[in-house]
């Protein structure tokens, strides 16, 4: 899909926040420092519009991505580093819990996690709460260009094995630096649209 027009529509905290034009949502989580936000830029092709931050965890709204007049993708805050009081990430946690289970809009979970290393204890917990509650799911294991090709494979079976990926879940090989995977990553959501 080449991509024209996006916004940043609103940075949310409460669902009466929320974008109320009833379109398709694509919800983006991931641990704080896998890439979420090379992700949002590689996808809609621009270089900034989801800040990229060295410093994990910056994320902590809701950011409503509106792209073309016909989805949006939902940056949620991301899992694991983030330097945050254990309220602070309970908060969160809320926020994010209310978000994905009683939004109508919300179609799939783009979970991103790093193709290089297995799932993390909160990639397989975010992976099976995904599950729980009956979402559907992509997931995208990011950062190919950092391995060979000739391992893609091995690396692809620890990630769907770690995370006991379940049957019509999908997972696809992704690079924000290529661009590897964008196509198949875009016809994986419209799909679900």
């Amino acid at each position: 899909m080449k991509v024209n027009n996006v916004e940043l529509v609103i940075s949310a905290v409460r669902p009466e926040q929320y974008p109320g034009d009833y379109l398709p949502e694509f919800a983006l989580a991931g641990r704080s420092n896998v890439g979420k936000s090379s992700f949002i830029n590689k996808m809609i092709g621009r270089k900034s519009m989801a800040r990229i931050s060295s410093k994990p965890g910056k994320t902590q709204t809701l950011n409503f991505y509106k792209i073309e007049e016909s989805i949006y993708f939902v940056d949620v805050p991301g899992y694991g580093f983030a330097k945050v009081s254990k309220s602070e990430r309970e908060a969160w946690g809320r926020m994010i819990e209310t978000y994905i289970t009683m939004r109508e809009q919300l179609k799939a979970v783009i979970q991103i996690v790093d193709l290089r290393h297995p799932p993390t204890q909160d990639d397989i917990m975010m992976y099976e709460f995904l599950k729980h509650h009956g979402i559907r799911c992509v997931i995208i294991a990011t950062k190919a260009d950092k391995i060979p090709k000739g391992k893609w494979q091995k690396h692809l079976k620890a990630t769907k094995e770690g995370l006991d990926i379940v049957e019509g879940d999908e997972v696809i090989l992704f690079s924000s630096e290529t661009g590897l995977g964008k196509d198949q990553v875009w016809a994986a959501l419209n799909a679900r649209r």
